[in-house]
């Protein structure tokens, strides 16, 4: 039933012959909830001064513990608040309210501050909970609207309802392939989906599909346990061991990128919003969620400006990721870079270590090791180049500098940590003499090593342009592209020698490569040489142990290259975020060969799902490694099987192609048969089809088309 006025409600009972005057309204029961479309005659002004109050909520805090004065200080005390929270928001007019007790004439110990938008309101809470304004008033600061929350405690403790065991899906369960094939997910158009890598058999197999998952991206977490998705209210993580089930969701509206711990227990959430004031900066909201519960471990309120030194990428001026994770796969460290420090915080408390930052005059960058809890940073030449600059090493948590190497005429610098933290490359660009211009070399750490002796490196050409640098995972070699486009060398290192001198060795250097990326296999061992872009997809397939060229190939516009975990493959792509045409993605071996290709319109996203450590111990790994040929006849003979399916299928793909051929030929010859007698008609009774059999004569016809008659002057006829 719709909603109808009182007017007409009236016109109805005047049909029906009721009279309204006789009947008691205020008798009447209506169930709970529910008006039958009559409005209240004030419905409308009670809905509009709910709106009003529901926004000052959010806009309003309370802070406590303030001094009790008497009147003749309420203004000096009133002036002190105003100019504390009006450093953090725009207080509204009327927005101020510090109750008087009327018996005493003295404050009451609190007061109310309304912003102009929720944002400030939540800002000022952050920013002055247990500010200390002198030894015996620390500040105890809420939102006005959490005091409903607080209101529902009950007065007696009830025991939580115990709830049975139910046991949970394996979530690692694609780990036991049978096929021992790994997954990937893709993202085309507004679907979704995930697919196992079916090499053998040359195609994807399908997994899972849904349209419309995400409303941005999807990331898998660092060991491969689930697959995150982004929407306006929050992000969700979802697996399972047949399908994808939701598994948690994690609130944090607007949020616009995420990070998961190196151990995946902790999800990082990032939201910007636009201020109020257009010349402040925008708002940052950053939530620390721990993975399996769900629950806000710690949050981080401010500025853009507060969370913009150092990094690579962000949005709206925020480097991201804003946190690194440190210590490795314990997830018990994280750190973020601020302005003369760097904030080091421990996830047992998830406050910071020592309860201090470490102090660093003008920092601008630092790395973790991947597998240890030491730090790098670098910080730059400071006064004028009196105070050079220097790359540090630092233990957490004792904080003690293990150590550091001071470095002249500094430009720039970039830390490249080994995957096992072994090494630690510093690329130093230095000026010249005349600060005209610059060159490049290495600093190289051994950190494994006793009092972590340093190398320095440059190349035969310190003048080359370093186009990029990859170390060797789990290796001791890494590679370098330098020298000028379109076709620069690429060389080979080695921190290790055939007499362990502790000297860093060339390998070789390939010459005039078209190449500016490096892609080595997570296993090492194999590297791809990459032309991206602009350089139209060549590729290098390259044996660093054999120091050989195994395949080169192109794909055409690739943008980019993706191993998989284990090393075995490796996927080129072409995105619609860089290009419109021929959008999609190969799949090679390790060695170069293509194995299969796929199209995809509107495809702009592709990513391997990781996998976890291997639980093998190094000796086993080892030892497996020598028995591979007993363990590889098992493989050998499902690959074989594959093949003989494979041929037997192409067989088949065959013998109905020339099926359909011969079907197609036998349909045509039964036409021509059935045409017979009209074509000897058009023959004039000849009966053979063969043109041989016929003699060609030549016709000429003459054709009267037309005939016309002019009379001409005599004047014309003169002339």
């Amino acid at each position: 039933m719709g909603e109808i006025s009182l007017n007409e409600l009236e016109a109805r009972a005047n049909a029906a012959g009721i009279d309204l005057s006789q009947i008691d309204l205020d008798s009447i029961q209506l169930p709970p909830g529910d008006d039958f479309g009559i409005i209240s005659d004030d419905e409308d002004v009670y809905q509009e001064e709910q709106l009003d109050f529901d926004y000052g909520l959010g806009n309003t805090i309370v802070v406590d513990n303030l001094p009790v004065v008497p009147m003749e200080k309420f203004s000096k005390l009133e002036g002190v608040i105003r100019k504390i929270y009006g450093q953090i928001g725009v207080i509204k007019e009327d927005g101020f309210w510090m109750p008087v007790d009327p018996d005493t004439h003295k404050t009451l110990r609190y007061c109310f501050i309304e912003y102009n938008t929720p944002q400030e309101a939540e800002l000022a809470k952050e920013k002055t909970n247990g500010y200390k304004l002198d030894r015996a008033h620390i500040f105890a600061v809420n939102m006005i609207q959490d005091f409903n929350r607080f209101m529902k405690v009950p007065d007696e403790w009830a025991p939580p309802e115990i709830r049975p065991y139910v046991p949970g899906e394996n979530l690692q369960s694609w780990l036991a392939d049978e096929k021992a094939r790994d997954q990937f997910v893709i993202r085309a158009s507004s679907d979704t989906e995930v697919f196992w890598n079916d090499a053998r058999h040359l195609k994807p197999d399908p997994v899972y599909k849904r349209a419309y998952w995400t409303e941005s991206f999807v990331q898998w977490s660092s060991l491969g346990t689930y697959l995150a998705t982004v929407h306006r209210q929050g992000t969700a993580v979802w697996g399972g061991a047949s399908t994808f089930n939701q598994l948690m969701r994690y609130a944090h509206p607007q949020v616009k990128l995420i990070d998961f711990s190196p151990g995946e227990k902790y999800l990082v959430t990032y939201s910007g919003h636009e201020p109020s004031n257009p010349r402040d900066a925008n708002r940052v909201v950053i939530n620390i969620f721990d993975v399996r519960t769900g629950k806000v471990m710690r949050d981080f309120k401010g500025s853009a400006d507060e969370f913009a030194i150092g990094g690579t990428g962000g949005v709206a001026g925020v480097s991201w990721p804003v946190f690194k994770w440190g210590g490795g796969k314990d997830d018990k460290y994280f750190a973020k870079i601020g302005k003369n420090m760097i904030s080091v915080y421990e996830t047992e408390s998830f406050s910071l270590v020592d309860k201090k930052s470490l102090k660093a005059e003008s920092v601008v960058d630092f790395s973790w090791s991947p597998t240890d809890p030491i730090l790098a940073f670098y910080v730059p030449e400071l006064g004028g180049g009196n105070q050079p600059a220097r790359v540090s090493l630092v233990q957490i948590p004792s904080k003690e500098e293990l150590r550091q190497k001071n470095l002249f005429s500094v430009s720039d610098c970039k830390l490249y940590w080994q995957s096992n933290g072994d090494y630690l490359a510093v690329k130093v660009d230095r000026y010249t003499k005349t600060k005209k211009s610059t060159y490049t070399g290495f600093e190289l750490f051994r950190i494994k090593e006793r009092d972590i002796p340093i190398e320095v490196l440059e190349l035969d050409n310190k003048n080359d342009k370093i186009i990029a640098f990859a170390w060797e995972p789990k290796g001791h070699r890494f590679a370098v592209i330098h020298g000028d486009n379109p076709r620069p060398d690429v060389s080979f290192y080695s921190m290790k020698t055939a007499h362990n001198t502790g000297r860093v060795s060339k390998l070789t250097t390939l010459k005039g490569k078209q190449a500016n990326a490096l892609f080595w296999s997570p296993s090492g061992r194999y590297i791809i040489l990459a032309g991206l872009k602009g350089f139209n997809g060549q590729l290098e397939f390259y044996n660093v142990d054999e120091l050989e060229t195994m395949a080169t190939a192109e794909h055409f516009t690739a943008t980019d290259v993706e191993w998989d975990p284990t090393g075995r493959y490796v996927a080129t792509l072409v995105t619609s975020v860089h290009h419109e045409m021929e959008n999609g993605f190969n799949i090679w071996s390790f060695n170069g060969k293509l194995l299969y290709r796929t199209l995809k319109d509107h495809f702009f996203q592709f990513l391997w799902r990781p996998r976890p450590p291997s639980l093998l111990s190094p000796e086993k790994e080892e030892e497996i490694a020598k028995n591979l040929k007993k363990y590889s006849k098992k493989y050998e003979t499902e690959d074989q099987d594959v093949s003989l399916q494979l041929s037997e299928q192409d067989r088949e793909k065959r013998r109905k192609l020339k099926d359909e051929w011969e079907k197609w030929v036998s349909e045509w010859k039964r036409l021509h048969e059935v045409e017979k007698l009209q074509r000897q008609m058009l023959r004039d009774g000849e009966a053979s089809d063969e043109e041989e059999e016929y003699e060609a004569k030549e016709v000429e016809v003459e054709e009267l088309l037309d005939v016309s008659e002019e009379v001409l002057s005599f004047e014309f006829g003169q002339e």
